[in-house]
């Protein structure tokens, strides 16, 4: 278990904040100097500091407290600080909190409040370090999984697109058909790819087919071919796509958009493996490995009476689902990446970077047009801004913050970025000044708040139920005490 560790000169306090911490479940430890916390700091598990802002009788103004607190900055940017201040050091402590501090707590201190507090940045230092250990453990996975396999180069950090990949080349050695589902442009070709790289036909074609960009009249001409004159225009042979793939794997996007009619011919094909070609009586047969895709509800087409149930079961022997890009944001600042500097290169644009701006509007984003989505604004964003920085508005999107989301985690103000979740975050300029610098009142209401929204896990609807409030009510409390809720980077 984590430590809370107390760095204060008067052995009073330190016993009083030990003692309060213990009977609430807190193990803590401590000190009675900067030196003897800072050791500490590099020997002992600590999850969140509590220390004062003066340390000798002669010292009154923080300066001390403000050089602890840059230390420990240094030696850990992680590590939650929560500053014990007097009316002489107050100002000190709130230029610390757009430093980095967690919070202050003017002394004498509300015992509930400050082992609230307490506990939340003890269990969010928890939660920040069980997040560090499954980076770490996905990078690995993700590294040995390259080793082995053929990616085709995709990009992704996400657990969620991990999985998808790894079900993909762990199937891909079989010839059986796989159906690929989920939105248009999250990246269903890709994986096609990938499977088709890690197959046994590697080495033979692989044909890609748009569905839905075939006219109806047209669809045995390009899958099954045509002899010269089978049909009005068609003055030489055809060689059908089946026929082209064979051997290897034929890819067909936009399956839902397939009609009734040569959803037919398709099935007999697959049942039987033979195909005639347009104008002609001979059978031939194609060895092809088929790989589907839809963004289309399937099973709902099937009961509409638009899909038949049969194919469907012919091509999902087994569905790989991607899902959308705003369900895995951790794929979003990568391919954000990988796409800018594809496109910096092709403009010969030589080295462009994001500014905070845009990092911030990019993982605020939904995305509803996926990774396509992204990678068009991005290559939009390098033919219109001229100077080695794109913003937000040069990919199209607002540079403001975003409103927390349902079911995830948030931060108290200043603990720093944690990796792709939502946080409390320090005012934008020309928002309200921290109520708490003149407003004792106004500083008890904001805290009050951003225990409960913690608490709440992020949820700013189920924190106003906490504390018996409308949503509406708590965002203009928020609105007004400057709490801004982002969602921050990873």
């Amino acid at each position: 278990m984590l430590k809370v560790l107390i760095i204060d000169d008067q052995p009073a306090v330190r016993t009083a904040l030990e003692t309060l911490f213990e009977v609430h479940g807190l193990e803590a430890v401590s000190v009675g100097s900067p030196e003897e916390g800072l050791h500490l700091l590099s020997t002992e598990d600590i999850g969140a500091v509590v220390q004062d802002m003066n340390f000798t009788q002669e010292n009154t103004d923080g300066a001390e407290g403000a050089r602890l607190f840059r230390t420990i900055r240094e030696l850990d940017p992680d590590m939650p600080v929560l500053l014990m201040t007097a009316w002489t050091a107050l100002e000190t402590a709130v230029t610390l909190t757009k430093e980095g501090a967690a919070d202050y707590i003017a002394k004498p201190w509300d015992d509930d409040k400050l082992v609230r507090t307490v506990r939340n940045l003890v269990h969010l230092r928890t939660l920040r370090q069980e997040n560090t250990r499954l980076r770490a453990q996905g990078n690995r996975a993700r590294r040995a999984l390259a080793e082995k396999h053929d990616l085709r180069e995709v990009i992704y950090a996400s657990p969620q697109m991990h999985e998808v990949v790894r079900l993909a080349v762990s199937i891909a050695p079989s010839d059986v058909p796989v159906l690929i589902t989920g939105p248009n442009g999250s990246g269903k070709e890709k994986l096609a790819e990938i499977i088709q790289a890690n197959s046994r036909r590697r080495d033979k074609p692989f044909v890609r087919v748009n569905v839905g960009a075939l006219p109806e009249n047209l669809f045995e001409a390009e899958l099954f071919g045509a002899e010269a004159g089978a049909f009005t225009g068609a003055t030489r042979l055809r060689v059908g796509r089946f026929e082209a793939a064979d051997g290897g794997t034929l890819f067909l996007d936009e399956l839902g958009t397939l009609p009734m009619v040569a959803q037919a011919k398709l099935l007999r094909v697959l049942q039987t493996g033979e195909f005639e070609r347009l104008g002609s009586s001979t059978t031939r047969k194609a060895n092809v490995r088929l790989i589907s895709a839809t963004n289309a509800d399937l099973p709902r087409a099937i009961a509409a009476g638009q899909f038949r149930e049969d194919l469907f079961f012919r091509l999902n022997v087994i569905e790989l689902f991607v899902p959308p890009l705003g369900d895995r944001p951790d794929d979003i600042l990568p391919l954000a990446e990988h796409f800018l500097a594809r496109h910096a290169q092709k403009e010969g644009r030589g080295q462009l970077k994001f500014g905070d701006d845009a990092v911030t509007a990019l993982v605020n984003h939904e995305f509803s047009g996926n990774v396509r989505e992204l990678q068009n604004r991005i290559q939009r964003a390098v033919l219109v801004e001229l100077s080695d920085t794109i913003t937000a508005g040069d990919l199209g999107l607002p540079a403001g913050v975003g409103r927390v989301e349902p079911g995830r985690r948030t931060t108290p103000l200043g603990l720093g970025p944690l990796a792709g979740e939502v946080g409390v975050a320090a005012p934008p300029p020309g928002a309200p000044a921290r109520a708490a610098a003149n407003d004792p009142a106004g500083d008890e209401e904001r805290a009050g708040i951003e225990v409960a929204l913690m608490r709440a896990g992020g949820v700013v609807a189920k924190a106003a139920a906490e504390m018996g409030l409308s949503r509406q009510a708590l965002y203009r409390r928020m609105e007004r005490l400057g709490i801004v809720m982002e969602r921050r980077p990873r």
